[in-house]
């Protein structure tokens, strides 16, 4: 993604998000290929990750995070993400004019690390590096649907739910840290694995949620019914009528 790409939205996406009108009645559930006993994708394409942030973060939408974080495993479909960009996204922690700082530098690149930072001074974020080396720019993952481990991860959570809805959440349940920012995402304990491909009618975007400004960006995407999806806010867009 180029400098200016945080501010724009490529074709397929604007496509995709010019089907206004959901409403909060439209809650019907998507099949989801990880309930139904099918196989998960056993590779990801060349340059899956090093492409535009947010086709990413759609396009993560069905793969696997896989935790060994601790000796407990635990693996999760991921069915809500955010994206964000570089220095024109103003939601970015890659916004300042600072350019590239302690806290930010892992999301320069290159990608396939996680990028995991603090907020409230309580609440983990996990998020993955995307795009080609020095573009800064990284998927937040918002939230997952348990597939192992609900056990270990309900327990990490004191037994409250939801379990994985929400970043803070998340990170709790499958055990993410500060000792896990810059980790390599193609090993333990914690590894970003292929999934499931999901339809255009299966996905669903909107703004981002939690950020003051540019929060209206299409840049939320989440599986339509899945389990780990946060509330729906009001500005939702639906995906291409089936």
């Amino acid at each position: 993604m180029g400098a200016g790409a945080a501010g724009r939205v490529s074709t397929p996406l604007r496509e995709t998000i010019s089907h206004h009108g959901m409403s909060l009645g439209d809650s019907l559930p998507t099949a989801q290929p990880w309930r139904s006993g099918l196989p998960p994708t056993e590779v990801f394409t060349s340059g899956f990750l090093d492409r535009e942030v947010a086709e990413v973060a759609r396009d993560l939408l069905g793969c696997r995070l896989v935790s060994s974080v601790e000796g407990q495993r635990t693996v999760g479909v991921i069915v809500e993400t955010e994206a964000y960009g570089g220095p024109e996204d103003p939601a970015s922690h890659a916004a300042t004019v600072s350019g590239r700082t302690k806290r930010n530098a892992v999301m320069f690149g290159p990608s396939g690390y996680a990028y995991v930072y603090r907020i409230y001074g309580i609440h983990w974020c996990m998020n993955v590096v995307t795009g080609l080396d020095g573009q800064a720019q990284a998927v937040l993952i918002r939230g997952l649907d348990p597939l192992d481990g609900e056990d270990v991860m309900r327990e990490r959570r004191g037994g409250r739910d939801p379990i994985a809805t929400g970043p803070g959440r998340l990170s709790q349940a499958i055990g993410v840290t500060g000792a896990l920012q810059g980790h390599r995402l193609t090993s333990p304990p914690l590894t970003l694995e292929p999934g499931w491909p999901l339809s255009e009618q299966a996905i669903r975007i909107s703004g981002r949620i939690g950020v003051r400004t540019a929060a209206d960006r299409p840049y939320r995407f989440y599986v339509h019914g899945a389990r780990g999806v946060s509330r729906h806010p009001v500005n939702c867009y639906r995906g291409p009528p089936a």
